[in-house]
């Protein structure tokens, strides 16, 4: 649907302001592909990411444990000493499942370890893309590896503050450069 409406938007602007400008693409995929940190990267991330499941799963284990036990002396107990068990049961069920928040969640270690690994390369990245794009003199680069994001566009062709305007929210004293 995305790709859709990107396309209806270039038809519409009609062939005269799209031959006026001058558009490109990269592969963001294959660039970090070829890059030797983003494999090291990787492997970094993997090492954590498989110690994290390790510890998950080991956690996992022993909440099966509690309830394998339970199941198998839930006649044998009081009511009071149910309760207390499956309580227990809960108590570590939840442990596990905030613990696996923690690590692989949103905001969570495993998205932190990948910002702090990952995100200095995109950055580089970013920076060679700029670079290109000035000395090319491209408006618009487009990344071929996501649905198309613009990852750089030229300041002169940033229609924001005409937008904010005829909404009633801009400030014409508040340009942006």
């Amino acid at each position: 649907m995305k790709v859709f409406i990107a396309i209806f938007s270039f038809v519409l602007f009609g062939l005269n302001f799209a031959s006026a400008q001058k558009f490109g693409y990269i592969d963001s995929e294959f660039i970090l592909s070829k890059m030797p940190e983003y494999a090291k990267a990787q492997n970094e991330l993997e090492q954590f990411s498989a110690a994290w499941q390790k510890e998950i799963e080991e956690m996992q284990t022993k909440v099966d444990a509690l309830y394998s036990i339970y199941q198998a002396e839930q006649v044998l107990l009081t009511e009071e000493m149910r309760e207390e068990r499956q309580a227990e049961i809960k108590k570590k069920e939840t442990e596990l499942k905030d613990y696996q928040k923690k690590v692989f969640g949103f905001g969570g270690l495993f998205f932190l370890k990948k910002q702090e690994l990952i995100k200095p390369l995109q950055d580089k990245v970013f920076d060679a893309v700029s670079k290109v794009s000035k000395a090319n003199r491209l408006a618009i680069v487009f990344d071929k590896a996501a649905e198309l994001v613009m990852i750089y566009t030229d300041p002169r062709h940033d229609y924001t503050d005409f937008v904010l305007e005829e909404l009633g929210l801009g400030d014409p004293n508040d340009k942006i450069k």
